[in-house]
């Protein structure tokens, strides 16, 4: 714990006007970030969340959204949710045209430990190689995966608000950079769940959390989450951010997804160059079943996490948890054990920062509701804008204590 305390001032004095000061000329220049050698960093993520049937023979062309960029990627894919194992036939990567559509000249071949093929036992994870391709920040990047006799469930990330792509099998492989044989589009990712690039990224941000994390509420193939959103945020300062939400995860129990302190490890702090977790999660524990009303219980959940994250040298933003008045579960009853957790989360002393999503997103004509201006119409999640009001709050907790340091 002695290292935790130890702050990179250079790299703090460096983020923080970036993080504070607005998008406007200014007249002088800003601090640039120091200078970092070579590494592997998280530039995006999906934490698998259920399965799909498998086909057999198709090759899945996932479209992803980088948050950072380097000169080379390695892609995870996963069998976590399989039952048989896994052969992956080819797999390819290549910075996206349109659509489908690789750009010309940046179709790559990703192999795993020199082999064009691997087979992943169930309930595992595989890395590729290094491939190396240079990536932009906020690049578009088709990994495609083909997959010759999976027998399935296949593992995948349910709610994507992506477009992505099959070629049926017999139609296509992984190698068609046109994209012509990619006929058919799915709403979610299947097998890929990482990219990391290799470059000067300062580390990553993980956003862990449920469906608010993952994005419902959001405009489909905009990348409006509020982590994407984030992401802007932080570029300048070449921070990384990975969305480990997903939609329906519970902080207490397992329910769409192991609970969070079951699935923290793989889809947070095992992820490369992670600097900061940002913890939104447990409002489906209080509107869920069975009932959740044991605010201690909350309290040790949280306090677990952090205990597990400080071991790794990763500090904790807690954020408040939003209201949900006139959503088809609330009652007065769910409303006041969410007042109490959310005054654990600020009073507690369980995290490093807190940012105060609840003060950011509710009516203030009835505190109990999100925003007319921020509800989709489910009174739960947000739209686009309230989806940035969550990122700008997140940035402020992140601008306001020092939360990048050397572990």
């Amino acid at each position: 714990m002695a290292k935790v305390g130890r702050i990179l001032a250079v790299l703090l004095l460096a983020m923080l006007p970036a993080l504070t000061t607005p998008a406007v000329a200014q007249p002088e220049r800003q601090p640039e970030p120091p200078q970092t050698p070579a590494s592997w960093t998280g530039s995006w993520e999906s934490a698998p969340s259920g399965t799909a049937a498998a086909r057999p023979g198709a090759a899945f062309r996932d479209v992803v959204h980088l948050s950072v960029g380097g000169d080379a990627v390695r892609v995870r894919l996963s069998n976590r949710l399989g039952t048989a194992p896994l052969r992956l036939g080819a797999v390819t990567v290549a910075l996206r045209a349109a659509g489908p559509e690789a750009l010309p000249g940046t179709l790559r071949t990703a192999t795993f430990r020199g082999a064009a093929s691997v087979t992943v036992p169930p309930g595992q994870d595989t890395v590729t190689d290094p491939v190396p391709l240079r990536v932009p920040a906020a690049a578009d990047l088709l990994v495609t995966v083909y997959t010759p006799d999976d027998s399935g469930p296949a593992t995948s990330h349910e709610v994507a608000l992506q477009t992505s792509y099959v070629a049926p099998a017999g139609a296509g492989r992984a190698a068609d950079e046109a994209g012509t044989a990619y006929t058919t589009t799915v709403s979610r990712w299947y097998y890929v769940t990482g990219v990391d690039v290799l470059g000067s990224a300062t580390g990553s941000v993980v956003a862990f959390g449920d469906s608010l994390t993952d994005g419902n509420g959001s405009t489909p193939d905009a990348n409006h989450r509020w982590p994407d959103r984030l992401a802007g945020y932080l570029r300048a300062n070449r921070f990384g951010v990975l969305n480990a939400g997903i939609s329906g995860n519970r902080l207490l129990r397992d329910g769409s997804g192991p609970s969070a302190l079951t699935r923290v490890d793989a889809d947070a702090l095992d992820r490369a160059g992670v600097r900061v977790l940002v913890v939104l999660e447990g409002i489906n524990d209080i509107k869920g079943t069975p009932r959740a009303d044991d605010v201690t219980a909350y309290a040790d959940a949280y306090r677990a996490l952090v205990a597990r994250a400080h071991a790794r040298g990763i500090r904790v933003v807690g954020v408040t948890l939003t209201p949900f008045h006139g959503y088809s579960a609330y009652t007065d009853a769910r409303e006041a054990v969410r007042q109490r957790v959310n005054a654990f989360i600020r009073t507690g002393g369980a995290f490093d920062a807190v940012a105060d999503a609840d003060a950011a997103v509710r009516d203030p004509a009835d505190p109990t509701r999100i925003l007319p201006a921020y509800d989709p119409g489910d009174h739960l999640h947000f739209d686009d804008t309230g989806m940035a009001a969550v990122a700008d709050t997140v940035r402020r907790a992140l601008a306001g204590a020092p939360l990048a340091w050397a572990p």
